[in-house]
């Protein structure tokens, strides 16, 4: 029993060290490379002079809006491990540690996107500004994003991307944090985006113990996104004829916000609930023949398909939603030329198991069955998060109502999910809120208010007893904010007072529609 890492001593200090302690026992940065963990080895520790970090050569992701920049970062303890806890397991992770002069006493792990294949450093940034000891991990293999072959062959390398990799990672980084400080945290959160919402949602499920919050954001929970995706790839080429070209997309938006943008009362670019919004792209047919600023009439049938649910031909049973009205200048990622890379090298390695596989085979009866069957580490629908909030956890859950990677009515048919199970949104509202965001694509950019603070609302929750009611977000034009909004708890929605600029959050309260 004393080999399982739940019950190593050092893991086991992580979770009953006092929150006070003589400093003289902390751990020096250097030292930690002598740490025992279970299937664990410490590969370096090391200090880190501010300004002085730089990612490895290998690293093929950029600094994003919101990020801090590497010359800013200050002076913190890099300790860096490889965990083997199956034997085709080789998990890298990086735990950040700042000095225990400024540590804030709090842990927080980073998600990833995609695939993942790489450690998240340009996301470890901000956390350990705010004084946080901060994790990341590769989930377990090497590779960009959209490269999903580490799957083919390795069904303990998809468990490890599933949720052990970021389970270990828990354990690992809450034992290292007792070595250095000589406590454990007093506070463990996760923030993550995509791949990283549906990694932080599937670990409250699996392990409700690991973290106080969750913050996650347009969560890839439910593997059946896939077949969506692929609804929409054989929509656009089903012929020649069927394909709508890149350069009409904004032509669409641009005849849906006349359409329906004055719904929410205001004319601004946004809709703020697209399901309000009835348009029919048939409302721009071509008179005669094709054109720039209309749409012929297989094009006009591909743009409902794209806006459709994906659907079971057999059991009429609704797949996966469709896209949202107000999100067409993104159908680029599902709708170009070729299918989206990413979503076919999860299918081919994992679901299928052929790198030859032809995303034009794809049937939506029997294959879905098949990715319900081959998704399980990744599945993460269940609604049952009734152990995670009995202990005090809080979920917050954010998607842009514009996203094209993973469409958006998921994350309320989830939300409504776990209400449902939990015995109605009045017993799930002190643990569980959800923010739909609109305009914003996958989990930034888009058309409206895409940067908004998302920890400080997870700590007032968790620490102060503070539910956050709205969330004030920003939209930015050439690095300066030029608009605001409330972010609303779903499903109440941002309504115009009826004076002052619309541009201002001040303008706008949160009401039931």
């Amino acid at each position: 029993m004393t080999s399982h890492p739940n019950y190593h001593p050092a893991l086991l200090a992580a979770a009953v060290l006092p929150l006070a302690t003589c400093a003289m026992d902390a751990a020096t940065c250097d030292n930690l490379s002598n740490l025992s963990l279970p299937q664990t080895a410490i590969t370096m520790a090391a200090s880190v002079r501010p300004g002085a970090f730089a990612p490895p050569p290998s690293f093929s992701l950029r600094l994003q809006p919101g990020d801090v920049a590497y010359k800013d970062l200050p002076a913190f303890c890099r300790v860096a491990a490889t965990l083997r806890p199956s034997s085709d397991s080789e998990i890298k992770i990086e735990v950040w540690l700042p000095s225990p002069e400024v540590w804030n006493g709090k842990f927080m792990a980073v998600g990833n996107g995609g695939q993942a294949g790489e450690i998240y450093y340009h996301k470890m940034g901000l956390p350990l500004t705010l004084g946080y000891a901060v994790a990341s991990t590769d989930t377990g293999h090497e590779g960009k994003g959209d490269d999903g072959s580490y799957a083919l062959g390795h069904p303990e390398k998809v468990i490890d991307f599933g949720y052990r990799a970021v389970h270990e990672m828990v354990m690992k980084s809450k034992a290292i944090i007792a070595e250095y400080y000589s406590r454990s945290a007093r506070f463990s959160y996760w923030n993550g985006c995509s791949t990283g919402g549906r990694q932080g949602i599937e670990d409250l499920q699996r392990y409700p113990s690991d973290f106080d919050g969750v913050i996650a954001g347009a969560p890839a929970i439910n593997p059946r996104s896939a077949a969506q995706i692929m609804w929409v790839a054989q929509a656009v080429h089903k012929d020649v004829a069927s394909f709508i070209p890149a350069s009409k997309f904004p032509v669409i938006q641009k005849a849906v916000l006349k359409t329906c943008d004055i719904n929410d009362g205001v004319n601004d670019g946004v809709l703020e609930d697209p399901r309000s919004c009835k348009f029919d792209p048939g409302a721009i047919l071509c008179k005669g023949a094709d054109g720039p600023d209309c749409l012929t009439t297989s094009q006009v049938e591909t743009a409902r398909k794209i806006y459709s649910p994906a659907i079971n031909p057999r059991s009429k049973e609704q797949i996966f939603p469709g896209f949202e009205p107000g999100s067409e200048k993104g159908w680029g990622f599902a709708a170009s030329a070729q299918p989206p890379q990413l979503t076919l090298t999860g299918l081919k390695n994992r679901v299928f198991k052929d790198p030859n596989w032809d995303y034009k085979t794809f049937n939506f009866d029997s294959d879905v069955a098949l990715i319900d069957r081959e998704s399980q580490a990744v599945n993460a629908m269940d609604p049952n998060l009734g152990p995670f909030f009995s202990h005090g956890g809080k979920l917050l859950q954010y998607h842009g109502w514009n996203d094209t990677l993973i469409a958006p009515e998921n994350s309320v048919n989830y939300y409504t999910s776990v209400a449902d199970t939990l015995g109605g949104a009045n017993k799930v509202n002190d643990s569980y809120r959800l923010f739909m965001v609109p305009g914003m694509a996958h989990c930034r950019g888009g058309d409206g208010t895409d940067r908004f603070d998302v920890i400080s609302a997870m700590e007032q929750w968790v620490e102060k007893r503070k539910a956050p009611e709205s969330i004030i977000a920003s939209r930015y034009a050439d690095d300066k904010p030029d608009r605001t909004r409330p972010l609303c708890q779903y499903p109440q929605v941002a309504a115009y007072k009826g004076s002052g600029s619309t541009d201002d959050a001040a303008s706008f309260v949160c009401k039931a529609k």
